[in-house]
């Protein structure tokens, strides 16, 4: 199905591709920066004064907790149910189960039988999707905002029980199988690096397992093993609510508590521990694959901490190094000497640097001719590095990345999906989704001396892990 399909496919990730943004908003009427290029000196970057996305956030007594942006541009409603359970929250011997229910909450709920949620939006004129990521499950759908009512009637619904049936648990096993066939095992690159990365940088089980999941746990999941983990996580107080649309609060408040505030509450899950060591040496795997037809190599390195100085100096290298064909490995690979013909990379392969809760990569990957060896393309990318470091960045640089950055920052957050999509991460994993209104003066702080110095500290080699495909290998 399709929303089960889409979202494990790689999707790339740019660092700050999120979606969603400011129609309406002061940072969106701000003059736009002619396009960077890789000569040119930027434009200083302006300060973005008086921008500001609406935010209403509360908890409800069951602890679901609720973010509301009216937005009136365009008539519309999204409505986004975020549940903190994702690939890495999942217990052992359960792989693959956050995916899995993904799935199965499409199945019905008590007053929505089989697909019915999908033709109730689809019928209205509306789009939805869902998906599975490293910390959480989601579901969201857009539609004219007449309908929002019946949306958020929709969402409860499924919240307070979706309907298990030993039908249902084993037509979704052999979907989620024959999805994991499909997209890995018979697919060319399959996993390659977005499933297999973690797995080879990562020491932590939750960070390092087959999110994707083992066939064998997929085959042995019980109807009552199903019911626990629905039990366990798909309550109000494991979840977040994003309403962004054209509404009047007041209104939406009141639907709110209409349709969601006599759901039963429940404890929250406590989070695993998510913590990796300290890498102190570069680890190289190689990955054979009979259905390839040229090399490709990927290279990752772990990222700082979530919300300190350095990750927010990470996220604009990304921009100089990774995003766009002015970036320097762009440049480098492609232009230069031609190598390959795309290089691709960012922030958190399954989303964005903003929707996760623990470790992360910072990864690129491309795939190669023949008549290069996987060294040559290394000592591209480290020449690359080293010359940022040596040089230093200078202020230009980090101009030209902030224009870069606040371009697609302000872009993703203009649709109502990718607003939403940052404000549920935000109230699940910082409780304060108002930190959508500072980020861009948190970009702001970083200095040259900060990026050169996080260059130094995390885009060492001793914090590189390295993935090569080796093709048409027949093991």
């Amino acid at each position: 199905m399709k929303h089960a399909a889409s979202h494990l496919l790689p999707l790339l990730v740019a660092g700050l591709l999120l979606g969603g943004c400011g129609r309406g908003t002061t940072a969106a009427t701000t003059t736009a920066p002619p396009p960077a290029t890789a000569t040119a000196a930027p434009t200083p970057v302006p300060p973005a004064p008086g921008f500001s996305i609406p935010v209403e956030y509360y908890t409800l007594p069951n602890g679901l907790r609720v973010v509301l942006s009216p937005d009136h541009t365009a008539p519309t409603a999204t409505v986004a149910v975020y549940y903190n359970v994702g690939f890495r929250n999942e217990p052992r011997d359960r792989t693959g189960y956050a995916h899995l229910f993904e799935h199965l909450m499409f199945q019905g709920s008590q007053n929505l039988g089989k697909l019915e949620f999908i033709n109730l939006v689809q019928s209205n004129g509306g789009v939805l999707n869902g998906s599975t990521r490293f910390d959480f499950t989601n579901y969201f759908e857009t539609v004219p905002a007449n309908k929002l009512e019946t949306m958020l009637w929709a969402e409860a619904d499924r919240m307070r029980g979706t309907a298990l049936t030993p039908a249902s648990l084993a037509n979704q096993q052999g979907v989620v199988k024959s999805e994991v066939r499909v997209n890995v095992l018979n697919q060319p690159y399959g996993g390659f690096p977005w499933l297999d990365m973690p797995q080879k940088a990562n020491k932590n089980w939750n960070n390092a397992h087959n999110f994707y999941g083992d066939l064998k746990d997929l085959d042995a999941a019980t109807l009552p093993d199903a019911e626990k983990f629905f039990k366990t996580y798909y309550t109000p107080s494991n979840a977040a609510l994003a309403v962004v649309g054209d509404f009047e609060p007041a209104d939406a408040k009141a639907m709110v508590e209409k349709y969601f505030a006599n759901l039963p509450s429940a404890p929250r899950p406590a989070k695993p521990d998510l913590t990796e060591p300290r890498q102190t040496e570069e680890m190289r795997f190689t990955k054979d694959d009979k259905l390839a037809n040229k090399p490709a190599l990927a290279f990752a390195y772990h990222m700082p901490d979530r919300n300190t100085p350095e990750y927010y100096a990470l996220i604009l290298l990304d921009q100089l190094l990774l995003q766009g064909k002015d970036s320097r490995l762009y440049q480098a690979l492609v232009q230069k000497r031609g190598y390959t013909d795309e290089v691709s990379g960012g922030i958190n392969y399954l989303g964005n640097a903003f929707n996760y809760s623990g470790p992360m990569l910072w990864m690129g990957n491309l795939t190669y001719d023949n008549s290069v060896s996987a060294d040559s393309v290394l000592g591209v990318v480290d020449r690359t590095i080293g010359r940022l470091d040596q040089q230093g960045v200078s202020q230009n640089d980090l101009d030209l990345a902030l224009v870069k950055l606040r371009s697609s920052l302000y872009d993703n957050l203009s649709s109502g999906q990718g607003r939403a999509d940052v404000l549920a991460a935000f109230a699940l994993f910082d409780n304060d989704p108002a930190r959508i209104n500072t980020l861009e003066a948190e970009f702001r702080k970083v200095t040259p001396a900060i990026m050169q110095q996080t260059i130094r500290d995390y885009l060492r080699k001793t914090n590189r892990t390295i993935l090569i495909i080796n093709p048409l290998a027949k093991s």
